[in-house]
């Protein structure tokens, strides 16, 4: 009878320590399962900040235009414009001329998809400035240079960043009415960036356009490939702010002549009108963020602000 007790008790133990074991390796086999699912989502995550991607009808700008920015800059601008008035300056009647223009390829590598954007689409990219901002506004853009930098770090840019400073403080050429276009891989579903003519005192080495190298005439980012995120950021560096700066109420873009709009327009919505006041929402215009092919202009009056911004800020710095 104790022997068969005993065997019992052996029975039983021995089937607990399976069961313990069991549990145990489950958990332990789930655990790694777990990990290597999270290692797994960290590498997607990296390749996703590594290649954005651009949609239809998502055109983001980067450009600094916060109301506090803009107040502190009109307020300077109002100040600098009244003392070449009263001084009398010859200077103050400038509408038109050639800018000169630094094109810096970054790239990762060579060929167009490592962002080695050729000759021919640059060329074409200061086409399009020439057709948008010359005839009578009188603006011309002549490619002085190309250089080509390989840098990862460069290449997968954020705005603001250090990188942005390293990159800048290392390539940017010439003066103050000089454009720099540094063309790379965008991160954060940016197309591009700029920094206004009010700024170039404070900061010059910042100072110049960044676009996604891909949105040039030709390039991958549809329906943004046709040349006009260039555009549209020379026309911050010029001096504009967006179309539906403000919204509907107060000074808007600062310009008389583009109607009032409430948000930006994206793709190419004929008819729009978000503000009451008269005018339907200037969807056409460069300073907006309508797809590349719904562009097609600025206004008189954007070109009287950029004469005068580029008077005070650029000419003779």
């Amino acid at each position: 009878m104790n022997k068969f007790r005993f065997l019992a008790v052996v029975a039983i133990v021995f089937a607990v320590a399976v069961t313990f074991l069991a549990i145990r390796y489950s958990s332990t086999d789930a655990r790694f399962h777990n990990e290597n699912e999270a290692v797994k989502a960290e590498e997607v995550n990296y390749v996703s900040a590594k290649e954005p991607v651009v949609e239809r009808s998502v055109r983001l700008c980067g450009t600094d235009d916060s109301p506090e920015r803009i107040a502190k800059a009109e307020k300077d601008f109002a100040m600098r414009r009244g003392q070449l008035q009263k001084a009398g300056d010859t200077t103050s009647n400038v509408t038109g001329g050639t800018i000169n223009v630094y094109y810096h390829v970054i790239r990762q590598g060579t060929g167009i998809a490592n962002g080695d954007v050729p000759l021919s689409q640059i060329q074409s990219q200061i086409q399009v400035l020439n057709n948008a901002f010359g005839g009578s506004f009188g603006w011309s853009f002549n490619l002085v240079e190309v250089t080509r930098t390989t840098n990862s770090r460069w290449y997968n840019l954020r705005s603001g960043s250090k990188n942005e400073r390293d990159m800048k403080n290392a390539l940017r050429r010439g003066t103050a009415d000089d454009l720099n276009i540094y063309s790379a891989n965008l991160q954060g579903g940016l197309l591009g960036w700029a920094t206004f003519p009010s700024s170039y005192a404070g900061n010059p080495k910042m100072d110049g356009v960044v676009i996604l190298y891909s949105s040039v005439p030709g390039g991958t980012a549809a329906p943004y490939n046709e040349g006009d995120t260039g555009t549209h950021e020379v026309g911050h560096w010029m001096g504009l702010y967006h179309t539906f700066q403000g919204g509907c109420t107060g000074s808007g873009d600062f310009v008389g002549d583009t109607p009032a709009e409430a948000s930006p327009a994206y793709g190419c919505p004929n008819g729009r009108n978000t503000c009451s006041t008269a005018g339907f929402d200037p969807i056409e215009n460069f300073m907006d963020y309508s797809d590349d092919f719904c562009m097609f202009q600025f206004t008189a009056g954007q070109d009287a602000r950029m004469d005068s911004q580029f008077t005070t800020y650029r000419y003779n710095q």
